[in-house]
């Protein structure tokens, strides 16, 4: 009977934990991923809400357009592209009630090919007077040139003015270039953040409607623990259960960086603010909850990821000596990587490739799709880490994007060849978490084998002579 009354306390406890659990993830805000889709131009967006010193709800919508996603044309000694953005908001009900309908074009500009091959974004932000409810905002990037389109929705909400309770809403987040004279704050469109915004800002606005009531709350900064390895030879052995890259990222292992404790007593709302710089690369949350009442807690937390300085481009000598990795033998690469100098390091980057190809032209135009592989790894795979650390993001730099992809819920598989059952050119992943609220992220793993031995070696030879551009 004892051992009967222990187990029915230990699954009412569970189920309580689980629930607990339940309420605390609907409320954390996660940034999207880039959604890349090669060929079509790329838009990135986000919103957030807030309450004047009015009483006025106003919505704010922000948006990244990548520069080198559009189509460029010659005019007199420039190249210029042209796009049209098209907004629609509309609020949730028994019925679709369209609050806002605007469009605008505009024009970019380069005075050379780089632009053609930038990862810079065109920022624009758009802010609408609202009532309380839930909303919709859809925006649509048309690239007027090759008249390709990009479909992008968020939602958000706005509680109630007269509701009575308190409340934290509405956590955004921030990011600013300090390098750049006069930058401003812009709201952050992605998950992914590259370290060249080194100054972080989190917003969020806190609502007391209760009289007299102080209302308390704290903040915790949280950096988890994640896998951040290169991708292991396709030969190698593959990773056990056991093992942090298995796992990807462990939300129970984490370090508290910073904490503080506010009271707010006054009824009304106000905007509260937590400024950071310099934030190392890794996964974070930065939570927000109140400590009035413990059985009513009031939770908001946002999650992201500090990458690359340049992330999804590689510019540095860091960026670009990371991906050798994998056309380099592994002391080569060590002493690549031990270099301190960043002149130093990007000598000794070109000699390997001059070494190895001994034609500058050629050279050149590896060295452009061995990178620009690189950059559609970043955008296609990233993560708890760069995509092209991650095993589908070896595979193709190495090879390329497949002739055929099978995918399944927990696997996928990748075919250079029409012929299905060639082992050595066939590509197995499996994922070690399915994809959920709990583990917002593709965590692929490659089904390693010695048979892939011979292909990695051919393909590597490929890149290291320049061959790679006859296939």
């Amino acid at each position: 009977m004892a051992t009967r009354s222990y187990l029915i306390m230990l699954i009412i406890l569970s189920a309580v934990m689980l629930a607990c659990s339940n309420s605390y993830i609907d409320k954390i805000k996660r940034g999207s991923d880039f959604n890349y889709k090669p060929g079509f131009p790329e838009l990135r967006i986000a919103s957030t809400a807030f309450i004047d010193t009015a009483n006025t709800a106003h919505l704010l919508i922000s948006g990244d357009i990548v520069y080198g996603s559009l189509i460029y044309s010659e005019n007199d000694d420039f190249l210029e592209a042209e796009f049209s953005v098209i907004i629609t908001v509309t609020k949730d009900g028994n019925s679709q009630e369209l609050y806002v309908s605007e469009s605008f074009q505009d024009t970019l500009r380069g005075d050379g090919e780089e632009v053609i091959y930038s990862q810079d974004v065109y920022k624009f932000e758009r802010e609408y007077p609202i009532t309380p409810g839930n909303y919709t905002t859809e925006v649509v990037l048309i690239d007027n040139n090759s008249r390709k389109r990009n479909t992008k929705s968020v939602a958000t909400s706005v509680p109630a003015k007269d509701s009575t309770e308190s409340a934290i809403n509405n956590v955004s987040l921030l990011t600013k270039d300090s390098s750049i004279e006069n930058a401003d704050f812009k709201q952050a469109t992605t998950y992914h953040l590259p370290s060249k915004y080194d100054s972080l800002k989190f917003q969020f606005q806190v609502i007391n409607n209760s009289p007299n009531t102080a209302f308390n709350f704290n903040m915790r900064l949280l950096k988890f623990q994640n896998d951040s390895s290169i991708a292991r030879p396709l030969n190698f052995r593959n990773y056990t259960p056991s093992s942090l890259p298995y796992a990807g990222i462990e939300y129970d292992e984490f370090d508290v960086l910073e904490s503080s404790i506010r009271s707010f007593s006054q009824q009304g709302n106000v905007i509260i603010e937590y400024n950071f710089q310099d934030l190392p690369k890794g996964n974070y949350r930065l939570e927000v909850r109140s400590d009035n009442d413990s059985s009513n807690e009031i939770y908001k937390a946002i999650d992201f990821s500090i990458k690359n300085t340049n992330f999804p481009a590689v510019k540095t000598s860091y960026e670009l000596a990371g991906p050798l990795y994998y056309i380099m033998d592994e002391k080569e690469h060590d002493k690549l990587m031990k270099i301190d100098d960043p002149q130093e390091m990007k000598n000794a980057i070109d000699r390997f490739w001059l070494s190895n190809i001994q034609n500058s032209v050629i050279a050149k135009s590896v060295v452009s799709m061995y990178y620009e592989r690189v950059e559609e790894a970043n955008k296609l795979f990233s993560n708890y880490k760069e995509g092209w650390k991650t095993d589908p993001g070896m595979v193709h730099i190495l090879f390329g994007p497949p002739l055929q992809i099978d995918s399944f819920p927990d696997e996928m598989t990748w075919f250079y060849t029409y012929n299905r059952y060639d082992p050595e050119e066939r590509f197995e992943f499996n994922l070690s978490k399915i994809r959920s609220k709990y583990f917002p992220f593709d965590n692929y793993l490659l089904d390693r084998s010695d048979v892939y031995f011979n292909p990695q070696l051919k393909q590597i030879q490929k890149w290291r002579s320049g061959a790679i551009l006859r296939n």
